[in-house]
C-alpha cells in the first residue's frame, strides 16, 4: 500500500476531525477519577460523539485481520496496560494512571489522539513516567518536516525513554490516518536518524509512543486486543496525528484544553 499525500480539502477534513477528537477528551477529563468504571468513562465518550458531534466512534466493531470485533467505543489503558485496553466495570482507584485512547470519524475522516490521566494522588514513578512519555511525544513531532525521515522520529523518542531509565515497545506504532483508519506509513517509535521513509507534504500520520516503566517485552490478554506489559511494569502513551507541511509540521488533534508542547521542546 502507498502513502496517501492529503488534498487541502481532506487536510481541511482532518482538521476538523482531529479538533473534535481532542474535544472528546476535553470533555471526559472531569469524569476521570476514583470509583468511576471504564465502561461509564465509554459509555459517555460514545453518547458525546455520537449525539453530541454527529460522528462515528471508529473503536467500535473495528475488526482488522486475526482480530474479534472491538466491543467498545474508546480505549482504556490502566497502569502496566500499554494500548487497546477494553473498557468494563473495573472501576478507576486512586493512584491509577489509564490511557485514553479516542478515534472520531468526521464527514469520512479520521482524528486520533490519546491522553494520560492520573486518578488522585500517584506515585512519584508513575507521574515521572507519564511526563517523560508526553516529552517523548513531542520530541518526536518536532523532528517532523519536509524532507526528515520517519527514523528521526523514532530515534528521538527512543533516546530520551531510554536516556530516562525506560523502555519502548516495539510491537505498536504510529501509523497513516485518514480516509482509512490505519494507512502507510507505520511510524516507529525507536530507530536510527535519516533513515526510512522521507516525510513530504500532505503526509498525515499519528505519533504515539508506548513507554514501558520496565522492560519492553509484552503479551496479550484473553480478551484478544488487551495488551500489557510481560512484567507487569507501568506503561504509558501520549498519541497526537500529525499534518506534514511545507514549513514544518501542524497537530491536528488540539482543542482548547490540549496539554500544551513542553517549553523547553523546540
Amino acid at each position: 500500500m502507498s502513502i496517501t499525500i492529503k488534498t487541502p480539502q481532506e487536510i481541511e477534513k482532518m482538521r476538523v476531525a482531529g479538533r473534535l477528537t481532542a474535544e472528546v477528551l476535553d470533555y471526559i477529563t472531569p469524569y476521570v477519577k476514583s470509583g468511576v468504571t471504564t465502561g461509564y468513562l465509554d459509555q459517555l465518550c460514545h453518547d458525546y460523539i455520537v449525539n453530541v458531534q454527529g460522528c462515528i466512534p471508529a473503536p467500535l466493531n473495528y475488526a482488522p485481520p486475526g482480530y474479534r470485533p472491538y466491543p467498545k467505543s474508546i480505549c482504556a489503558s490502566i497502569n502496566h496496560q500499554v494500548c487497546h485496553g477494553v473498557p468494563g466495570d473495573r472501576q478507576l482507584r486512586n493512584g491509577d494512571i489509564v490511557n485514553l485512547d479516542v478515534t472520531v470519524i468526521s464527514d469520512g475522516y479520521h482524528g486520533d489522539s490519546s491522553r494520560m490521566f492520573q486518578v488522585g494522588e500517584t506515585s512519584v514513578q508513575a507521574r515521572r513516567l507519564c511526563e517523560v512519555t508526553f516529552e517523548c511525544l513531542w520530541l518526536g513531532i518536532v523532528q517532523v518536516r519536509a524532507g526528515a525521515q520517519l527514523g528521526d522520529i523514532g530515534n528521538a523518542i527512543q533516546k530520551h525513554a531510554e536516556k530516562s531509565g525506560y523502555s519502548v515497545v516495539r510491537e505498536f506504532c504510529g501509523h497513516g490516518i485518514g480516509a482509512s483508519f490505519h494507512e502507510e506509513p507505520q511510524v516507529l517509535h525507536y530507530g536510527r536518524p535519516h533513515t526510512g521513509v522521507r516525510l513530504e507534504p500532505g503526509m498525515v500520520f499519528t505519533i504515539e509512543p508506548m513507554i514501558n516503566a520496565g522492560r519492553m517485552a509484552i503479551r496479550t490478554m484473553a480478551d484478544g486486543w488487551t495488551i500489557v506489559t510481560k512484567d507487569h511494569s507501568l506503561s504509558a502513551q501520549w498519541e497526537h496525528t500529525i499534518l506534514v507541511t511545507d514549513t514544518g509540521y501542524e497537530v491536528l488533534t488540539v482543542s482548547q484544553a490540549t496539554p500544551p508542547q513542553p517549553a523547553w521542546i523546540r
